[in-house]
């Protein structure tokens, strides 16, 4: 049967184009849905903020963003500098020095990984495939937990930005609680996996294949990677991904300082969080679990809050715990791990911030 002379003329150019199997056509709405999935969380908070001020109170709008933009540009060589050496490192292939870790006997791999988690420059979701990968190729859960502790607490942008923010020594004692809380979470999963406790602990994208035989040995990092044009286009993909994602996080982080800034008073931290409050170790650590601040946004933050009066120690533990339980390392766990995993993993975060925040205080 033939349509109508008008059926035919209202056929435009686009639908033949969907019925021929051609690609959608890009529209304003697409384009914008593209945009609010690039910018991201952080980007939409900054934006949501600095328009409720605009709207409630013009002069702390405007006040906040002139905090923000100084305060990132003071950071700004150290993002640079960071950003440099992580990608540095991703182009070189230092990833494969992390898998070797876990070839060694039980305790020593739990020291290893716990070592290569606080000092390797992955982000939680970057570890992932590499630790699903190692689970499946038969390698305990043990040492894989205490990588995957210790990942989040540290890395070489973390501590280059820590130390720039917080100073040289916080740096240094949030790495070596990093290494502390992994290999504290690398021996109790040992022990329970002993006792029988993790026999079933594993998603199925997760559990090791019939015919595991451990990790097979990486190649050695190319530190020459300039030498390569595939490296080199590496080392710019990893450049470019981790400025964008430290610039969002921390212009969010500072404007959020400027809010405290301005509307915090220093009494009520101090009343909460100083050194007058037994409470205040515990306090942190629960206000941290929640928080699911990344390493990066909270930086800022505990600088604002030392500065209001809380003691550096409950500053880490505040860290820590936030660390551990942030919303990409949170995620990363619970894509492999069943419940009673999971639920040591955010056990020995709380317990093990608490921890190194009470031994800093009772050292100084």
């Amino acid at each position: 049967m033939t349509p109508p002379e008008s059926a035919v003329d209202s056929v435009s150019p686009a639908s033949t184009s969907r019925c021929a199997g051609g690609p959608p056509p890009v529209t304003l709405a697409s384009r914008l849905r593209h945009l609010a999935a690039e910018a991201g969380a952080p980007v939409w908070g900054l934006v949501a903020i600095l328009a409720l001020l605009a709207v409630t109170t013009e002069q702390q709008a405007a006040a906040s963003a002139l905090f923000t933009i100084d305060a990132f540009i003071n950071i700004l060589p150290f993002i640079l500098a960071s950003v440099a050496i992580a990608a540095g490192l991703k182009a070189a292939g230092a990833d494969n020095l992390v898998a070797s870790a876990f070839s060694a006997r039980p305790a020593t791999a739990i020291v290893m990984a716990s070592l290569f988690g606080a000092l390797s420059p992955f982000c939680s979701c970057g570890v992932v495939p590499l630790v699903a990968s190692l689970l499946v190729a038969g390698v305990p859960i043990a040492p894989v937990l205490a990588f995957c502790i210790a990942s989040p607490i540290m890395d070489p942008e973390m501590f280059i930005l820590t130390a720039a923010g917080l100073g040289l020594e916080f740096a240094v004692i949030k790495t070596i609680a990093g290494i502390g809380m992994g290999m504290l979470a690398g021996f109790a999963a040992l022990a329970m996996s002993s006792a029988g406790l993790l026999a079933d602990a594993l998603k199925p994208i997760a559990k090791p294949s019939c015919c595991a035989r451990g990790p097979e040995t990486p190649p050695p990092p190319v530190w020459r990677f300039w030498q390569s044009a595939d490296r080199r286009g590496q080392f710019v993909s990893a450049a470019r991904t981790n400025f964008i994602f430290l610039g969002r996080w921390l212009l969010f982080a500072f404007m959020l300082e400027s809010l405290m800034v301005a509307y915090v008073p220093d009494t009520l931290v101090a009343s909460w969080l100083g050194t007058d409050n037994s409470m205040a170790l515990p306090l942190a650590v629960i206000a941290g679990v929640p928080a699911y601040l990344n390493g990066y946004a909270a930086i800022p933050l505990v600088r604002s809050l030392i500065d209001l009066g809380m003691p550096a120690s409950t500053g880490l533990a505040f860290m820590l715990a936030g660390s551990v339980t942030s919303i990409p390392a949170a995620i990363a766990i619970f894509s492999l791990a069943k419940t009673r995993l999971f639920d040591l993993y955010l056990a020995v975060g709380g317990a093990g911030a608490f921890l190194a925040g009470l031994t800093w205080q009772l050292a100084g």
